[in-house]
Order: structure tokens, then sequence, then C-alpha cells
């Protein structure tokens, strides 16, 4: 077959002679492609007799894998080069720090639980757990609360609904997580020591109320435990809590049908432009109630109040985060935009210990 060599010669010298891969592929469609030079040569194979086209066809065999070889290794060599020019031109530094990833935040609610865990840890409570739709055993009657009491009426607590026919109590959303410290003593019995941290339920909706919020309950249970057992404790957590090496709490007598003797716990405090300055001035805020268990409460839950005695405390995990922080605003709370959530700081957990100090 005439001319093999001349149309060789002429493809490779235009295959090494070619500076782009779209004028590779060009030169390989004009060549191999379905209407190419030597594609139409070999379909010419059929007008021809046996030998001759057993000869042509192997030099046209031939002929196109060295065209095709020559393709493949021009179109590597200009990857090659286009990849050079390429790091040349761009190139990374190293050394330069990592790009900021985005970060989550810590809720302030979440943050004084880890909190408040972390502190009353060292002082040697445990935490305690209870369900959030309660029995009206555990949330009234085991705490003493008697059925005349306000809390067990419609407008101050949510009542879960009973089937027709169903005449017993129905079950509450717990208005406090006292009925965890009953479960606990029923549990465990005494001596014990825990804190009960959780949502909390009440028909409570204006400026200052919520009808969810958080509460952490202490009870702390043994055989010659004293009210100044219970200063301690409290006094103990106000430092390490608001992070200063002084405070100062004030007990006012109360009521409460669990505790007997009962005290509202009020902490000393000052306002310097709008700042709150816990543990120095001449003002008192009230920060949460206490008492000494009641010997019905203890009997309740298979404890013997004539061989134990302990203390029990309460507050809103809502209302001491807003004194620390510093947030205004019971309704923040329900925000859901991180910029305000990074305005009060919260965008790392640390805790405070009973040395005054932080740690993550």
């Amino acid at each position: 077959m005439d001319g093999l060599d001349d149309l060789k010669a002429k493809y490779l010298t235009a295959v090494a002679t070619v500076s782009d891969e779209a004028a590779l592929e060009e030169l390989r469609v004009a060549a191999l492609g379905k209407k190419g030079e030597i594609s139409a040569l070999m379909a010419g194979l059929g007008k021809m007799d046996p030998d001759q086209r057993k000869a042509a066809g192997a030099m046209l065999n031939v002929l196109k894998d060295e065209i095709d070889a020559a393709l493949r290794a021009k179109k590597m060599a200009l990857g090659d080069a286009a990849l050079d020019a390429r790091l040349r031109e761009e190139w990374l530094d190293v050394t330069l720090p990592g790009r900021p990833r985005p970060r989550g935040t810590i809720h302030p609610v979440s943050q004084v639980m880890e909190e408040l865990t972390a502190i009353f840890a060292d002082m040697g409570f445990a935490v305690a757990e209870g369900p959030q739709v309660e029995s009206d055993w555990y949330n009234f009657d085991a705490l003493n609360i008697p059925p005349e009491h306000p809390a067990r009426q419609e407008h101050d607590t949510f009542f879960m609904h009973r089937a027709e026919g169903d005449d017993r109590p129905p079950h509450v959303l717990r208005t406090h997580t006292s009925p965890v410290q009953i479960r606990a003593m029923t549990e465990q019995g005494a001596p014990i020591r825990v804190i009960a941290p959780g949502r909390v339920y009440r028909m409570d909706m204006d400026q200052t109320h919520t009808p969810m919020f958080h509460q952490v309950e202490g009870l702390a249970i043994d055989r010659d435990i004293s009210m100044a057992n219970l200063k301690w404790t409290l006094e103990e957590f106000c430092r390490a809590f608001f992070e200063v090496d002084k405070v100062e709490l004030r007990f006012r007598a109360s009521h409460f049908p669990f505790t007997e003797p009962s005290a509202e716990v009020d902490i000393r405090y000052s306002n310097v432009g709008g700042q709150l300055r816990i543990g120095e001035g001449d003002k008192w805020m009230e920060i949460l109630g206490s008492g000494m268990v009641h010997p019905k409460v203890l009997a309740a839950a298979g404890v013997n109040p004539d061989e134990w005695q302990g203390f029990a405390f309460g507050m809103g995990i809502d209302r001491i985060a807003m004194l620390k922080y510093g947030i205004p605003d019971l309704r923040a709370f329900f925000e859901s935009d991180l910029r305000w959530l990074r305005h009060y700081g919260f965008s790392a957990l640390d805790m405070p210990d009973l040395a005054g100090g932080l740690s993550s």
C-alpha cells in the first residue's frame, strides 16, 4: 500500500509540534476518528482481494498503533507541562495558619448546668434524674403538699388528660425537681447526697415567667446534718459559681410544705453603672429557697425520720445564669440568634471549681 510512510511522517510530525490538548484532539480525530484518514483507509480494505487485504491490513494496524501511541505520549507530556506551569504559578505557604472553622456555642442554661454540676461534685453530690411527666403522688403527696395547696390547682399546674372513666389522679408535668429527691431516697435510702437539675413546668406566662424553665435542687441526708451544714454548702457554692472570694448570705424564715424549718436565702450585692457585683454593697437579692427536710417527706420516701435528717434547697438555673452573666431579660433564653449568645461569651465551656479558678 503506497503512501503509508508519508502518512506516518505527516502525523508524527504534527503530533510532535502540537502545543495544546485541544489541537492534539483535533489531530486525533483527523487521523483516527470515524471519518479520519487512517480510518478511511481501513474501511477500504473490504474492496481488496484476500491477499492484498491481509498485507495492507497488517501495515495499517501498525501505522494506527504508532500514531495512537504518539498521541497518548504527547497528551501525557502536555498534561505534565501544564501541571508544572500551574505549580510554578500557584503555590501554598504551608506555614500559614489554617482557615478558622465555624464554632458552635454553649447555651447559657447548658453551661450553668455543667458549672453547678462540677461545683457540687467537688462537695460530694451526685446527679439524680427523673421523669418530666410525674405522678400526682411523687409531685405533691410525697412532698407533704396538701390537696388544698394552690399548686394543685389547674391555674398553677399542667395536668395530663385521663381517659373517660379513669378516676386515678392525673399525671402532671413536674412543677419542680423535688420528685427526683423522693425517687432517689426511695431507691438509695440514707445517707444520700444528690442534686437534681432539669426542666420544670408551671402555668406562669408573663414578662418575668415562662411556662417551662430550669431548676436545680439539692438534698443531703445523714444522721447529724444541721442548718449550719446547709449554710456552708450554699456559701461555698455561691463563692465558686460567682467566682468571688467573699459572699454573704442572709437566711429569712419562710414556709415550704417539704421543709421545716424553711428559709429564703438572699445574697449581698451592689449595682454599679448597671453592672451587678456579687458579694459587696448594701443590697440583698433572693436567689433560692431551702430548709431542713420535713419528717413526713423522709417517711414518704422510706427513710426513718427518727434516725436520719438533712437539708434541701432549690434554685432557678435560668435566674442564676442571668445574675452571673449579666443577662437582663429571661426571654432572651428562647432566642436563637447566635450573635446574642456570643455577645455574652457562650463560645466555650469554662467551669469554676471550689478554688475559685476556671477549668475547661
